[in-house]
């Protein structure tokens, strides 16, 4: 069995509705929700035109290698509706790996750990929260760490 951390996120429509969906969604498809952050709010990230985002982080254990996870989590985000417009933009629902085990992946179509994650409080201050002691692979570095270094000034609350 594998272990992942998924960030899930949306800012459009009713939003914990949504992330109580997603859940199901994952666990139906994906493997079982072990631990799962609070809910998270902040304003946009990148596009900062746009409604504040609600996000939590879950820890799930899957039988899917890392790619196999990838599709499943894209097919669970077109289940819901999720239309890929532009970059940063508002969505209904965002799912992204951010770590797969210790496994380090770099293709064209994925990207572990999530490339940015180190630079983003609204992926760090959830995580922490369920894995503060877990270690980034690249990076040698605990998640508790990285949101002690972390640069983005963006505030983070839990909801509500």
């Amino acid at each position: 069995m594998n272990t992942a951390y998924l960030l899930v996120g949306g800012n459009i429509g009713e939003r914990e509705q949504n992330l109580a969906r997603a859940r199901q969604w994952i666990e139906a498809d994906c493997g079982a929700i072990i631990r799962a952050s609070s809910i998270y709010e902040t304003a946009a990230w990148g596009n900062t035109a746009q409604a504040a985002f609600l996000n939590q982080v879950l820890e799930i254990h899957t039988p899917l290698n890392a790619k196999q996870l990838i599709r499943h989590v894209l097919k669970v985000e077109k289940k819901m509706g999720r239309i890929r417009e532009e970059k940063y933009g508002p969505r209904l629902i965002d799912i992204d790996i951010l770590l797969f085990n210790d496994e380090i992946h770099k293709t064209d179509f994925l990207t572990i750990p999530h490339p940015e994650m180190q630079n983003r409080r609204f992926v760090l201050e959830p995580l922490a929260e369920i894995a503060p002691a877990v270690t980034h692979p690249a990076l040698k570095k605990t998640i508790t760490e990285l949101l002690n270094d972390c640069p983005d000034p963006l505030p983070v609350k839990k909801y509500p």
